[in-house]
Parts: structure tokens; sequence; C-alpha cells
């Protein structure tokens, strides 16, 4: 099988959540017409709610007014924000890929687990799988409680995935207080920063780089995207 790059965008500055699923939406139609390659997105968005297809209504209380959006991604609330590492993952199910099979969701969904977890290994954060518990978990060395430090969340249409992964780098924890996440009342949420493990996004997103090769075999090549697909960078 000829193993060719991933398209790797990368937004410097805040990206309306509007902007972003309209882009998303255009950019899988042309993957899915064979017009565009297979492509992971690095951002950030402004402070703001959103609701995936399993979100109940009495989970959201929002004291902060913050926008609330509701998607047809998988999965209940969760808190979008700076601090947060998010990863928008377009890529083509119907051709079979390096370490997991065709038509393959769940597959598809451990590897972008595996991606993350190895990932924060390189910050000796050791975080697990839950069975029943969608996202990544780690025990909180203080409390003992498990707490979530990344949120997984993927649509596909067509068998081309889009949305995808929130990571909590150095978000304000206290902004999640305006939901019940991902509809667990019993977990809280963490950070690498609360973890402490205080880093930037380059480093970040390096690390992100070097472990996606080391799951998915392809190499990630930064480039910008065409310009009828072009992100305002400056949103």
């Amino acid at each position: 099988m000829a193993i060719t790059p991933i398209f790797l965008q990368k937004s410097k500055k805040v990206v309306p959540y509007p902007t972003a699923i309209q882009w998303m939406k255009n950019y899988v139609q042309k993957i899915f017409d064979g017009k565009a390659a297979e492509c992971l997105w690095f951002l950030e968005h402004p402070p703001l709610y959103t609701a995936g297809t399993s979100a109940k209504e009495s989970d959201l209380f929002n004291p902060q007014n913050f926008p609330v959006f509701h998607t047809n991604r998988g999965g209940q609330w969760t808190y979008h924000g700076p601090g947060m590492r998010i990863i928008y993952v377009m890529m083509d199910l119907r051709k079979p890929h390096p370490t997991f099979p065709d038509h393959d969701i769940r597959a598809f969904i451990h590897k972008l687990e595996d991606w993350i977890i190895l990932t924060l290994q390189q910050f000796n954060i050791a975080a697990e799988k839950k069975e029943g518990r969608v996202g990544l978990w780690v025990t909180d060395p203080v409390t003992k409680k498990e707490k979530k430090i990344a949120a997984i969340g993927i649509k596909l249409s067509h068998w081309i995935s889009w949305h995808g992964i929130a990571l909590n780098i150095n978000p304000k924890l206290e902004n999640y207080s305006g939901i019940v996440p991902c509809g667990l009342k019993e977990y809280g949420i963490t950070s690498m920063h609360e973890l402490g493990i205080n880093t930037s996004f380059d480093t970040i997103d390096q690390v992100l780089c070097q472990a996606w090769q080391q799951v998915f075999v392809y190499s990630l090549k930064l480039r910008s995207p065409p310009s009828d697909l072009m992100v305002d960078q400056d949103s």
C-alpha cells in the first residue's frame, strides 16, 4: 500500500465555531468527491458549549451565557475554549489504512485514543480508555479520583470523518460548570496544567505529530490549504 502524507492545517488564532463547521463540511465533501486529501486541523475556539446527538437539555446550565451549538457529532455536552487543542480529523474510512481496516469506525476511534494516550505519555501523564465512557481519563494524584483530560466526538458523512478531539492543555476548568460534561456527574475534568505540566502549544503540536506517525504510520505535511478552502487565520 502506498503511504501518502496527511495534510496538516494549523490556525494560529481562535476560529469561530460556525466557521470551522462550515469549513469542515465543505472539505469533507471535497474528500468524498476525490478533490481533496485527508486532513488534520489544529485550532482553538472561543468559549462555547456544544451538544452532541445524545445531549440532554437538562445538562445545560450556562451561567456564563456562552454561545451554545447543537451539532451532529456523537456524544453529549462539552466545552470548547482557549487553552484546549482542538483537533479536527477528516479521514476517508472507505479505504484501508495501514493500522486499521476500512469501514470500521470503532477501530478508527480506538486509534485516535491510542494517539492521544501516546502523546500524553511523553509528558508522563498516564491517560486511559474506560469501558462505557468516551474520551480519555487520568487519576488525579491528590484526590485519586478519575478525571477526563480529552474528549472525542466523531461524525461520519459518507464514511468521511469530521469533528474530532479536544485535549485540555490549560483551559479555564471552571467554565465546565455550565454543563454536565458528557452526561457524567460523578467525574471531574482536568488538564495538563492542573497535573503540573506547563508547556506550549508548539511543543504539544510537535509531540502530537510524532505520535501520529507512530500510531497511524502516515507522515504529516504542514501546508496552506487551497485558496478556495482557506480559513481566515485572523478570525
